[in-house]
């Protein structure tokens, strides 16, 4: 039997006999490129010594995985393995056969390393989980290193790499690499993409004097050069003080210090950078995919020791904006309102659509109100900064908003046709829910291309009217608890009594009744004992295919299986339309069930709170609070405190319903738009349906034209599509200022905005307590619904802004922390309910806590303290640097705008309480 094979007579498809690194320096001999010549010890090597040494069984007893992923567990194991291996007898066939292999390379120093079947793969490197032996030089020291490779398949770090993969004991075997030694002078890695940025045109290297292994040991800090792959320019260059480096020394390696005059010496040359560079380019090119390279330069030749698939490369991403000017440097620009639903850069589709729409349906409400032309065209818009929404107030429009303030807060109030309460119940909510209703009767596959881009339109425009009738919903909440609650506190209130929140819970709101709704199936479900074991062993990337599978689990009868199916699209159906973020390219749960699928499993496992226990206990506690309270009032202050009572708790569960409706259109939007990309991609001009998301308004309407005139194949906007994709992501990893320009005098306004200062720094983080009450608990930061799944019971939800969409995880969490949102927010009012403290409107909290950190939340105080050490922010320099100050830390904006708007309705209120006594 052949135990040995030189390096160039292995290809690619060589893994079971090469293992991963002898199969790919294999195939880069083949290719030309250069690799340190060697020869490859087989797998049928080590499944000889195996055999002969008869320990095989035992190694996988041994190795068999415990129920842990632990590397601490695998300790023991692996002793007993390294054991074995030393005891064990090498055939006299195998050894004569890497003794005339070692010979044709002169018997001169080598390098031996580990090659395993599972490694150096696409899906997982296994990199560093085996050993590399260097300067090996002698018959003696060869066989021993190679031995100790074999043995090295059975570390205890190996095993439990193996565990996390799947990959079972007897599945895996071990190759041995031996090359000749190359006499560095410089070594380190490539990456043929940016690991930093995910740029696939960017080649990034590290450097350092001597052997590669100090780099790949984190021993010294090396030279980072970035370098465009195309051109061979250098982008970006950063020389470290290189202390150390490794030399041979012997039979073996040591570390040496670096001459002090090389330490802040660049290792490469930008001609040398580029000459690299193309190597990687061909290397890449060679596979198929971005690579990871270990290179040698010895003199002014460079080698090829290593190549492997990069498997954690990010999606590519341009660099995160750092200027925020803007057009107009003396108007007006603030994130407030319903840009609190739009957290992310918008999609260039929405952008587009809902540029035009916002302020249109903003005139239309304030002409209405104020006589018609009161607000031009140019007064007030909705631009974008940097991919994020703003809007803009001429500074005139914004004066003359606040002079009208008063009068548009007595037709709020007013109990007419256009007053805030009946604008929405009466014309706006009906017409929106008709005319999705309507738009949902017309089948999506038989419209035209342009009938289902003006439907989009239509809806769009409709659901932007809608929002905007919601913010005359919005005020009338807002001030009638601010109201409620300062004649409370300031008139009524006594030592002893609940606080002003206990009155204004414990009502239903659509919220409310959808997680009602989730907890009933999760309660039916747990009740199927088969059917629960089917789902827990399912994960919520298959929720959607569950609900479309006809065929029950195993174990589950068919009865059951469409019961439950039933029953989840009956919820989907009523409740699948609330928004997580307002850009329709984020899916709803109407179309991806997966993140209800993650919360429906807490009450399927009978974790969180019972919804009907707890609203009942609330009710409770409000209606006895009432009681006591108005029994002790003289005469004038109980009509004044149950008529703001009765005002607060019929408008509160109004904003919640009003607010979780927005989003009636946009499942009809998104099939409709889905519908259209599936056929923009059958005639290859984009790569998937969804990145219809990525093309402006005029780019689809032109596809639609060309679709309705029946042509089958347009041209190709994929590249046009991954590049505002590339702007987008860097664009996201941004904060936007609140207020802008931030030099403005008007930054005196930011304490009314929903967000504190971006720059908090320190253990203690400030924002608006929102809910009452202090609990110290482990962190989870959840950036997206995608994240919904990581959410344990007991932790604090840490998130950026919550929607109504967010609900089901508040049964579960102990405590609400986010960026954005003040004590009339979702996420304050949905956080009372369930009696859990929330602190708001950080503005930093989901770069300044880390998933799993202790933190204590404190809601009385408004602060959320970090409790095992200083957190850093997440993310990069670049993330950082994007940032701005804001505002000063706990600002009280609240207070500031209650105390203000109170005023301003004081009057209003008594007027219609006299009127209605």
């Amino acid at each position: 039997m052949t135990y040995t094979v030189r390096l160039d007579e292995i290809g690619k498809d060589d893994l079971a006999l090469a293992g991963g690194k002898g199969a790919n320096l294999g195939e880069l001999s083949l290719a030309g490129l250069p690799v340190p010549p060697g020869f490859v010890v087989t797998t049928g090597a080590y499944d000889a010594f195996v055999e002969a040494s008869g320990f095989k069984e035992e190694i996988v007893a041994l190795a068999s995985p415990p129920e842990t992923e632990d590397a601490n567990a695998f300790e023991a194991a692996a002793g007993e393995i390294r054991a074995l291996f030393s005891g064990g007898e090498v055939p006299a066939e195998l050894a004569q056969e890497i003794r005339l292999a070692y010979g044709e390379l002169g018997e001169s120093p080598v390098a031996v390393r580990s090659s395993a079947t599972a490694e150096d793969l696409a899906g997982a490197s296994f990199a560093g989980q085996q050993e590399t032996y260097l300067n090996v030089l002698g018959m003696g020291a060869l066989m021993g290193a190679i031995r100790d490779c074999w043995a090295s398949l059975w570390t205890a770090r190996a095993m439990a790499y193996r565990a996390r993969q799947g990959i079972g004991a007897e599945d895996v075997s071990l190759a041995v690499v031996v090359q000749r030694m190359v006499e560095s002078r410089a070594a380190g890695v490539l990456f043929t993409a940016n690991p930093a940025n995910g740029r696939r045109d960017q080649a990034s290297i590290s450097a350092a004097w001597g052997l590669g292994e100090s780099v790949v040991g984190g021993s010294v800090t090396p030279d980072s050069i970035v370098v465009d792959k195309e051109s061979g320019r250098v982008i970006s260059r950063e020389t470290a003080d290189k202390e150390v480096m490794t030399v041979y020394s012997g039979s073996g390696t040591e570390e040496r210090p670096v001459p002090e005059g090389r330490r802040k010496q660049p290792v490469l040359d930008d001609a040398t950078a580029a000459e690299l560079a193309r190597y990687g380019a061909r290397i890449e090119g060679h596979f198929g995919s971005p690579q990871d390279i270990e290179w040698a330069l010895a003199e002014d030749d460079f080698f090829i020791v290593q190549a492997r698939p990069i498997t954690a490369l990010p999606e590519p991403m341009a660099d995160p904006p750092t200027d925020w000017s803007v057009p107009d440097p003396k108007g007006m620009y603030a994130r407030a309102s319903i840009v609190e639903q739009m957290p992310d850069p918008l999609t260039p589709l929405f952008a587009d659509l809902v540029q035009d729409a916002v302020p249109r349906s903003l005139r239309k409400l304030m002409n209405g109100f104020f006589g018609e032309d009161s607000v031009g065209e140019n007064d007030l818009g909705f631009p974008l900064i940097n991919g994020y929404a703003y809007y803009y107030y001429r500074l005139a429009t914004f004066w003359w908003l606040l002079f009208k303030m008063p009068s548009a807060v007595r037709l709020l109030t007013s109990s007419r046709a256009n007053g805030g309460q009946a604008r929405w119940r009466e014309y706006a909510h009906p017409r929106y829910a008709g005319l999705v209703e309507n738009r949902e009767a017309r089948p999506v596959d038989d419209m035209p291309a342009g009938d289902l881009l003006a439907g989009v339109e239509e809806l769009l425009e409709a659901g932007a009217e809608y929002y905007t009738s919601v913010q005359t919903i919005i005020p009338l909440a807002a001030i009638s608890e601010i109201m409620f609650t300062q004649f409370y506190e300031r008139l009524v209130r006594r030592e002893g009594d609940p606080p002003a929140q206990t009155f204004l819970l414990g009502f239903d709101s659509l919220p409310i009744r959808a997680e009602k709704s989730l907890h009933d199936l999760g309660t039916w479900t747990r009740d199927h004992p088969e059917l629960a074991g089917a789902l827990e062993s399912t994960t919520s990337e298959r929720a959607l295919e569950l609900l479309q599978r006809t065929e029950p689990p195993a174990g589950v009868d068919e009865e059951t299986w469409n019961e439950w199916r039933s029953r989840f699209q009956v919820h989907l159906d009523r409740y699948g339309h609330t928004v997580y973020n307002l850009d329709f390219a984020t899916p709803v749960p109407a179309d991806d069930p997966a993140p209800l699928f993650d919360t429906l499993g807490f009450y399927v496992r009978g974790e969180g709170q019972n919804p009907y226990e707890r609203q009942g206990r609330t009710a409770s506690r409000r209606e006895a609070a009432a009681l006591a309270v108005s029994s002790r009032l003289d005469v004038p202050r109980q009509r004044v405190f149950g008529t703001l009572l009765q005002w607060a708790q019929s408008v509160a569960p109004m904003r919640e319903d009003a607010l979780s409706d927005v989003g009636l259109a946009w499942p009809l939007m998104r099939r409709m738009l889905l519908e259209l990309g599936r056929r923009l991609r059958d005639t290859g001009a984009i790569e998937e349906g969804s990145d219809v998301f990525w093309l402006g308004r005029d780019e689809l309407q032109s596809a639609a034209d060309s679709l309705d005139a029946g042509q089958t194949w347009l041209d190709s906007l994929a590249e046009a599509v991954e590049e505002r994709k590339m702007l987008w992501r860097g664009q996201r990893r941004a904060t936007p200022p609140q207020l802008l320009p931030e030099d403005s005098w008007f930054m005196v306004l930011q304490g009314l905005m929903p967000a504190a200062s971006d720059e908090q720094a320190g253990d203690t983080i400030r924002g608006v307590g929102a809910s009452q009450g202090r609990i110290t608990a482990p962190a989870n930061v959840l950036h997206s619904s995608e994240d919904f799944g990581r959410m344990r019971p007991g932790e604090v939800l840490v998130a950026g802004i919550t929607t109504p969409a967010w609900t089901p995880l508040f049964a579960v969490a102990s405590a609400v922390v986010t960026d954005v949102g003040g004590p009339l927010s979702h996420s304050s009012i949905v956080a009372r309910e369930y009696g859990i403290p929330a602190v708001l409107g950080t503005g930093v909290a989901t770069r300044r806590i880390r998933t799993g950190q202790t933190i204590q939340v404190d809601g009385d105080a408004g602060t959320v303290t970090l409790l095992d050490g200083t957190s850093e922010a997440v993310g990069s320099p670049a993330t950082e640097t994007a940032s701005r100050a804001r505002s000063k830390p706990g600002a009280k904006k609240p207070v500031l705008f209650g105390l203000a708007a109170g005023a301003l309705v004081a009057a209003a209120v008594w007027w219609r309480h006299r009127r209605s006594s």
